[in-house]
C-alpha cells in the first residue's frame, strides 16, 4: 500500500479501493479512504492536520478512560475481592495488588494497543515498536528525570529483580523476532514468566517481612517507601457532587432523582474550575465531551465514599447504556448489528432486556442506600471501560498506519515514537509528580515494574488471542532494520543501569539522570537516521 504516493494523484483513490493491502481491519472510520478519496490531493496537508489532531484526542480518550474509569473500577474489584485491605494477609496482598491490578490499570492502554496491533500482521511492527520504544523511553527519560528531580537511594533488591526479569523478557522477544514467529508454547511462556515474576515479588516481600517481623517498620534501603495516610489525596470522584467539609450540609437532605442525575453527569467542579490556571481550563474543556460520554456509559464504584458512589438514576441508566456500548463496540459493531433470524437486531434485544432490568432496579432501590449487589457495577464499569479503551486503541492503530502510508514510514518508527510517547506520557507525569512529592523510590520502581507487565502480557496475550487451532503461531517479521536498533538500545540501557546503579551503591543523582536522557537522545537520532536510510545496518 506504500506505493500509493508513487502514482499520479488522480489514481490514488482507485489504488486504495482496489488494493486489498490497503484495507483497514476493524475500526469505525476508514482513514485511508478518507485521506485519498474524500479529500482532494491539494488538501492533503489539511487532512493530515485533522488526523494528527484526532490522534491527540484519541490519546486523551485513552488517558481519561484509564485514569478515571478503568483504574477506579479495577481498584474497587480488588477491594471487593479482599486483595488490598485485608490486614490479616497484608504481607502477601499488598505486593500482589501492585504487580497485578495496579499494573493492569496503568498498562491498559499499552496492552490493548498491542493486542489490536498484533491482530494484523501488517501492524505487528507498531506493537513491537511501541513496547520496545516505551521500554527505552521509560528506562531512560522517565528514570533519568526522577534522578534529576529528586536524587535518592534506589531500592536495591527490587531494582535488581525487576531489571533481571525485564532483561529476560527483552531477550525472549529478541529471539522471537529473530525466528520470525511465535508459537503457542512461547506465548504461554510470556504469561508464565509474568506469573513467576508475580510469585517472586510476593515471596520476596513475605520473606523480608518475616525476617524483620510483622510490624510496619520504616522501609530499608532496598524497599520503596509508601505514602501514609497523613497525605490527603485529591478526591477521585468524576462528578461535581463531591463537596469538601466546609461545603457539606450539617443536616442530610433528600435530593430528587432528577437532581442527582444532573449532578452526577456534570464533569466540572466549578469551585475547582475558578481556582485553576487558563491552560488547565483549556485542557479540561477538551476532556469534558469525553468525560460526559464516559459518565453516561461507564459506572464507577468508589469504596472510599460512604455511599460507594451510588447514584441510583445514573446507575440504572448504566444498566442500559453499558451493555449497548459493549455490543456496539465489539468488532466495530458487527455483533450489535447482527440480525437474529434475519429480523431482530441484537442491539434491540439488548435494549429490551436491559431496560426491563433497569426498571426493576430503579423500583427496588433507593437514592440514599446502595444495594447489596452494588459491587456488580464495578465489574460492569470495568468491562465497559475496557471496551472504550479497545475501541480507541483500534482507531489509534489504524490512524498510525494511515500516517505511515502517507509519509512512507515504517510501523516500527511510528510505534517507538508516537505510540510509545502517547502511551507513556501519563506515566511520565505521574512518576515525576510522585518524585517531587518525596517518593522517588516508588516512582523509580514503577518505571521497571510497569514495563515488565507491558512486554510480557502485551506480547503474550496479544499473540495468544490471534492463534487458532488450525494455525497455532503468529508471524512476527520485522518490517525494517530499526527493530534491531530498538532491541539493542533497550538492552544497552538495561545493562547500563544494571552496572552503574550498584557501582554507585544505589545512590542515584543528577549525573546518572543526565547520562540516561543523553543516551535516549542518541538512540533517537540513530533510529531516525536508520529509518531514513542514512545509516545502514545488516539485518539478521
Amino acid at each position: 500500500c506504500w506505493e500509493v504516493r508513487e502514482h499520479n494523484s488522480s489514481e490514488w483513490c482507485h489504488f486504495i479501493r482496489s488494493n486489498p493491502d490497503c484495507h483497514l481491519d476493524g475500526g469505525f472510520l476508514d482513514y485511508l479512504d478518507g485521506v485519498f478519496c474524500v479529500f482532494p490531493p491539494r488538501l492533503l496537508p489539511l487532512a493530515v492536520t485533522l488526523y494528527a489532531l484526532w490522534l491527540l484526542y484519541l490519546f486523551i480518550i485513552l488517558g481519561v478512560t484509564a485514569e478515571k474509569f478503568f483504574c477506579p473500577n479495577l481498584s474497587a474489584i480488588s477491594t471487593n475481592l479482599k486483595l488490598s485491605h485485608n490486614v490479616a494477609v497484608f504481607s502477601l496482598t499488598s505486593p500482589l495488588h501492585g504487580v497485578t491490578f495496579l499494573a493492569f490499570g496503568n498498562g491498559a492502554p499499552d496492552v490493548f494497543s498491542a493486542v489490536v496491533a498484533f491482530s494484523d500482521p501488517r501492524t505487528a511492527g507498531l506493537a513491537i515498536g511501541a513496547i520496545f520504544g516505551a521500554g527505552v523511553f521509560v528506562t531512560t527519560v522517565v528514570a533519568g528525570g526522577i534522578a534529576l528531580v529528586k536524587p535518592f537511594t534506589a531500592a536495591s533488591r527490587p531494582f535488581l529483580r525487576d531489571v533481571i526479569f525485564y532483561m529476560v523478557a527483552v531477550f525472549l522477544t529478541f529471539v522471537v523476532l529473530y525466528l520470525g514467529r511465535i508459537r503457542l508454547g512461547e506465548a504461554l511462556g510470556y504469561l508464565g514468566l509474568y506469573v513467576f515474576y508475580v510469585l517472586t515479588v510476593v515471596l520476596c516481600t513475605w520473606i523480608h517481612r518475616r525476617h524483620r517481623g510483622d510490624g510496619l517498620a520504616p522501609p530499608g534501603a532496598w524497599e520503596p517507601e509508601m505514602p501514609t495516610d497523613v497525605e490527603e489525596p485529591e478526591p477521585s470522584g468524576t462528578n461535581s457532587g463531591d463537596y469538601g467539609e466546609e461545603y457539606r450540609p450539617l443536616l442530610p437532605s433528600r435530593e430528587s432523582s432528577l437532581r442527582i442525575l444532573a449532578s452526577a453527569l456534570s464533569p466540572l467542579d466549578y469551585r475547582k474550575w475558578r481556582r485553576k490556571p487558563w491552560y488547565w481550563r483549556l485542557f479540561k474543556a477538551f476532556k469534558v465531551p469525553v468525560e460526559l460520554v464516559l459518565l453516561l456509559t461507564v459506572p464507577v464504584v468508589d469504596p472510599d465514599k460512604d455511599d460507594l458512589n451510588w447514584k441510583r438514576p445514573l446507575n440504572c441508566l448504566h444498566i442500559l447504556t453499558s451493555p449497548l456500548l459493549c455490543v456496539l463496540t465489539l468488532k466495530s459493531g458487527a455483533y450489535g448489528l447482527y440480525q437474529i433470524q434475519g429480523i431482530f437486531p441484537v442491539w434491540a434485544l439488548v435494549t429490551l432486556v436491559a431496560s426491563a432490568l433497569a426498571l426493576i432496579i430503579f423500583i427496588t432501590t433507593s437514592n440514599e442506600e446502595p444495594p447489596k449487589y452494588h459491587c456488580v457495577f464495578a465489574f460492569l464499569g470495568f468491562l465497559a471501560s475496557a471496551m472504550w479503551i479497545n475501541a480507541a486503541a483500534t482507531e489509534l492503530v489504524n490512524i498510525l498506519r494511515t500516517l505511515g502510508i502517507i509519509f512512507q514510514l515504517s510501523n516500527t518508527v511510528l510505534g517507538l515514537t508516537l505510540l510509545a510517547w502517547g502511551n507513556s506520557i501519563g506515566d511520565t507525569f505521574s512518576d515525576l509528580t510522585m518524585a517531587r512529592q518525596g517518593y522517588p523510590r516508588m516512582a523509580f520502581s514503577a518505571c521497571f515494574g510497569g514495563i515488565i507487565f507491558n512486554i510480557l502480557v502485551g506480547v503474550g496475550l496479544g499473540c495468544l488471542l490471534q492463534m487458532t487451532s488450525s494455525q497455532p503461531l503468529v508471524k512476527l517479521e520485522p518490517d525494517s532494520p530499526l527493530v534491531w536498533v530498538l532491541a539493542g538500545a533497550l538492552g544497552l540501557s538495561l545493562v547500563f543501569s544494571l552496572v552503574t546503579v550498584p557501582a554507585q551503591c544505589f545512590h542515584l543523582g543528577q549525573p546518572y539522570g543526565i547520562c540516561l536522557i543523553a543516551s535516549y537522545l542518541l538512540f533517537l537520532c540513530v533510529a531516525l537516521l536508520t529509518e531514513f536510510r542514512v545509516i545502514h545496518f545488516p539485518t539478521p
